[in-house]
């Protein structure tokens, strides 16, 4: 099966929609012989910064010798980069071979798995069969209800961060957001929470104290420039329990480690998986300081913050496709001193187009609107009413039938300024598929 093939084999689930709950995919895995029992996880949510956790936390313990399975969405390119064993994506007879078995799994007297729940039951069967020793597991939408979540006794949760993102399935409030990403903690097993806002905190919070979850909140680690961060470790953080008995992790390592992802943000990141490989650690798994620096330094994760030659120009693309991602890249060309900026951009419809628009323009930036091609794109046009609307100081903005003629044209009229290509990791993956690019 080519990967044209597999395009065409997962489309027919596609009319299924979007199902949040687990009765269906806990059918289907139960048909199956419930392969996820077979794999130890490590079980990442978030609103941002999720894949780049995984990627880390992937590259490292596959640095250290372990067979780890990695799952992430959405894919780039095609859907081989979702399943990888050893930070290698499933080859598509493989996945040809797997999908088959979870179609075959399907009981036509029950309602039809969606997209995302054929997929991620391919995942768990895999893995199972492969044997890895430890599965990378990043959540889909939300938490609570995704499919991923089904897994009773994660090694460890991870909850990167929390903003207002697909508020429409989630909840339109920060709390309601809140709720479904705690889903994901399950009892007594460790939490390691990220950044987040006091009022998600609080929910959070309630939720790990209710399931007897150690939590820890690894600081950021320290810029030291060139490259190169220091973690500084969590010297003894107090763990409250349900029956008000006090406990404590000493996860006090600190050290110097290359990071190779872009942008402030990979600070915080990185510091999550440290503490999280270092809470395994503690549990027996074995692997030395040597493997976390050398897995942090070789790890890759594209289409964020990623620089790119592209026609003999050197690009910067970012998926930012929300207000907190855009927050980040726009803190990152800031510090670049390459302002004012021309931006690349197409959105999906569902996007919140005028928060992400607040956070990215700013007066004599230049803007390229384009459609999102194979998805449920936003209208350039309309983009274009709305960008001139909040930041009405723009040099120029236009609309362009595609993301090749926009960039044709942002190098011809931005001889020095930086140009950027964001707003959709679908846009992003159309751009690499187009180009041949490896990612």
């Amino acid at each position: 099966m080519t990967n044209s093939s597999i395009e065409t084999f997962l489309k027919k689930f596609e009319r299924f929609g979007v199902n949040l709950g687990l009765e269906a995919i806990q059918n289907l895995l139960a048909e199956l012989g419930n392969p996820h029992d077979r794999v130890p996880i490590i079980h990442v949510a978030g609103s941002n910064g999720k894949g780049s956790v995984c990627a880390y936390l992937s590259t490292v313990l596959t640095e250290a010798g372990y067979r780890v399975g990695r799952y992430t969405s959405p894919h780039l390119v095609n859907w081989c980069e979702r399943i990888c064993i050893r930070d290698q994506p499933i080859s598509p007879a493989d996945l040809q071979q797997v999908l088959q078995q979870v179609e075959a799994a399907i009981r036509f007297d029950r309602p039809s798995p969606t997209q995302f729940e054929v997929i991620t039951a391919a995942m768990w069967l895999y893995f199972a069969q492969q044997k890895v020793d430890i599965a990378v597991v990043e959540v889909g939408l939300g938490g609570r209800l995704d499919a991923t979540n089904v897994c009773d006794q994660p090694l460890v949760t991870v909850i990167t961060s929390l903003s207002l993102e697909h508020w429409q399935r989630l909840g339109p409030t920060l709390a309601d957001i809140a709720r479904e990403k705690a889903g994901i903690l399950k009892p007594g097993c460790l939490a390691v929470i990220g950044q987040i806002p006091s009022e998600a905190a609080t929910i959070v919070n309630r939720r790990a104290l209710e399931l007897n979850c150690p939590t820890i909140y690894p600081k950021s680690a320290k810029n030291l420039g060139n490259g190169w961060a220091e973690y500084q470790g969590i010297e003894e953080y107090e763990l409250r329990l349900e029956t008000g008995e006090e406990g404590s992790i000493e996860l006090i390592k600190t050290f110097q480690y290359q990071l190779p992802l872009q942008g402030a943000i990979q600070l915080h990141n990185s510091a999550l998986a440290i503490a999280a490989l270092q809470f395994l650690r503690q549990e027996g798994w074995e692997f030395s300081d040597e493997a976390i620096t050398n897995g942090i330094a070789k790890t890759q994760w594209a289409g964020r913050l990623q620089w790119f030659t592209y026609c003999d120009r050197q690009i910067l693309i970012d998926g930012a496709h929300n207000p907190a991602s855009a927050e980040v890249l726009r803190q990152f060309v800031d510090t670049l001193e390459k302002s004012p900026i021309h931006w690349v951009m197409g959105m999906l419809s569902t996007k919140d187009h005028a928060d992400v628009f607040k956070e990215l323009l700013r007066s004599g930036d230049r803007l390229d609107l384009v459609p999102v091609p194979g998805h449920s794109s936003a209208n350039p046009q309309e983009l274009a009413i709305l960008a001139k609307q909040i930041c009405p100081d723009l040099a120029d903005c236009r609309v362009y039938e595609n993301v090749f003629l926009a960039l044709e044209l942002a190098m011809q009229k931005s001889d020095q300024n930086l140009i950027v290509l964001c707003g959709s990791l679908y846009l992003i993956g159309d751009f690499f598929e187009k180009t041949r690019s490896p990612i």
